[in-house]
């Protein structure tokens, strides 16, 4: 059955509106989702993986987080340019504010406003996770190759907030990623491991930058499937031990 859809608009603690795409599962959802977004915005692609949650049992949400330069805006995966001043304008304070006004909607959509919720999120959304995880209470986060976790020419990191990250985190990296080498992700695992946080790190040998995305040349459909595997029982293992420590 075909998840219901629609947009919202929330109110960020910053004083800006943000839009959001929400996906609504048929049923009364067990767990909220954070889908954040790839560089190319809350496009086609987001909005699928976003209603492929719904339909698994999730209320998902997938904010609009360049709506401070370019709301509504969405990228051709062939123009990286037109996406780089909007790139260029987050701030981390933006972005948890961001997470932080999505986290309170799916709250207050729960009877109990006590929805257990994780958050997923692709590319430059693979760094919105860990942001994620360090600015509300998740019951875990995924991130699917994420620039920018470890420094990189565009962004200083993550890696010395690590160490608050408040949920344990699932991390999926393409071994033939020209954009995100070998030493950024050691430099990742390094500092979750020194930080002593709870962490899974998968690399697909074979798989490029963007694997999970089937409107990208470099999608790579082995790798999707068993990352889609993976992150499912990962959410559902976390969110069910949340649910019991919440009805506990």
């Amino acid at each position: 059955m075909n998840p219901q859809t629609e947009y919202v608009t929330l109110p960020v603690g910053d004083g800006t509106s943000m839009r959001a795409f929400v996906a609504r599962p048929a049923a009364k959802p067990a767990a909220g989702l954070l889908v954040l977004q790839e560089a190319f915005g809350v496009n086609a692609h987001i909005r699928d993986v976003a209603a492929r949650f719904a339909r698994e049992g999730y209320l998902a949400i997938s904010p609009e987080l360049f709506h401070r330069t370019g709301p509504g805006f969405e990228g051709s995966y062939t123009d990286f340019a037109a996406v780089m001043p909007h790139y260029q304008g987050l701030t981390s304070a933006g972005l948890e504010a961001d997470i932080r006004a999505a986290f309170d909607w799916l709250q207050a959509s729960s009877d109990s406003r006590s929805l257990p919720t994780g958050a997923v999120g692709y590319c430059m959304g693979g760094r919105a996770a860990c942001h994620a995880a360090l600015a509300v209470p998740l019951a875990c986060a995924i991130s699917y190759y994420g620039g920018g976790i470890a420094p990189n020419p565009m962004t200083p990191g993550l890696l010395d907030r690590l160490k608050d990250l408040k949920a344990p985190m699932l991390f999926f990296w393409g071994g033939r990623d020209q954009h995100i080498g070998a030493e950024q992700i050691q430099a990742v695992t390094g500092a979750l491991r020194a930080a002593g946080k709870p962490y899974v790190n998968v690399e697909f040998s074979e798989a490029d930058h963007g694997f999970f995305c089937d409107a990208r040349a470099s999608y790579h459909a082995a790798a999707a499937a068993e990352s889609w595997a993976l992150t499912l029982a990962y959410l559902k293992t976390h969110l069910a031990a949340a649910t019991r420590k919440a009805d506990a």
